[in-house]
């Protein structure tokens, strides 16, 4: 059983930076693709991206592409969603979630971390 736990989220102003962390345990951790969603109030979850266990490829939401990354350090089983030039838009509660294959249901979860980008 992973267990997921997401860090790092405040309040920002727009234009403004921030960092998130999610750190994992209870799990092989190089054997997981890990993933980014956020989920705004009154809204669906959507994704932001994700990230593959072997090469380190990503996948970004056109909404997120180019100010987003997505990166992981296996040997502190931690994967980053680094966000620049943040938008109100980008307020919203972030997960990430952990899969051992690709078009699975993502079957770990984080409890989430709040973003609030300010205008």
């Amino acid at each position: 059983q992973v267990q997921l736990v997401e860090s790092g989220g405040g309040l920002v102003q727009a234009g403004g930076s921030l960092r998130l962390s999610c750190v994992a345990s209870g799990g092989t951790f190089s054997n997981y693709h890990m993933g980014w969603f956020r989920q705004a109030p009154g809204k669906e979850r959507e994704s932001v991206g994700h990230i593959s266990r072997s090469d380190g490829s990503t996948y970004y939401a056109d909404s997120v592409k180019g100010r987003f990354t997505i990166s992981r350090d296996n040997a502190k089983n931690t994967v980053y969603l680094q966000m620049n030039k943040l938008k109100p838009e980008d307020t919203a509660v972030y997960y990430c979630a952990a899969v051992r294959v690709y078009g699975s249901s993502w079957n770990y979860w984080g409890q989430g971390t709040q973003v609030t980008v300010s205008s």
